[in-house]
């Protein structure tokens, strides 16, 4: 039996406290979590920290990164969504945090 959760397929590299597997910095999207953003969420993309993450998915493999300084006529940033492996932690955890990632 593993540690994975049935709705995501992710499971956790050391157990314990993990972001969730679909998480968006705007309060309209449906996968908006306030509390997990207020922790701190980091995100390594392609083997990269990156701090310029708009919304992610880990078991989809995606993120979605602002395109330059364009906006939509709502004032809401374009976005480009980039496929590649996605592993994200709670930053107020610290060093040896566990990391939410989809399983090779």
């Amino acid at each position: 039996m593993t540690d994975e959760t049935p709705e995501t397929g992710t499971r956790p590299e050391t157990g314990g406290d993990v972001p969730p597997d679909h998480l968006s910095v705007h309060p309209a999207s449906p996968h908006f979590n306030a509390e997990a953003l207020q922790r701190g969420v980091g995100i390594r993309f392609k083997d990269r920290v990156r701090t310029d993450i708009e919304e992610y998915s880990i078991s989809e493999g995606w993120v979605r990164v602002q395109a330059g300084k364009t906006v939509d006529r709502k004032g809401n940033p374009l976005t480009i969504k980039l496929s590649g492996p996605v592993e994200a932690w709670f930053e107020d955890l610290g060093e040896g945090a566990p990391v939410a990632k989809k399983d090779a």
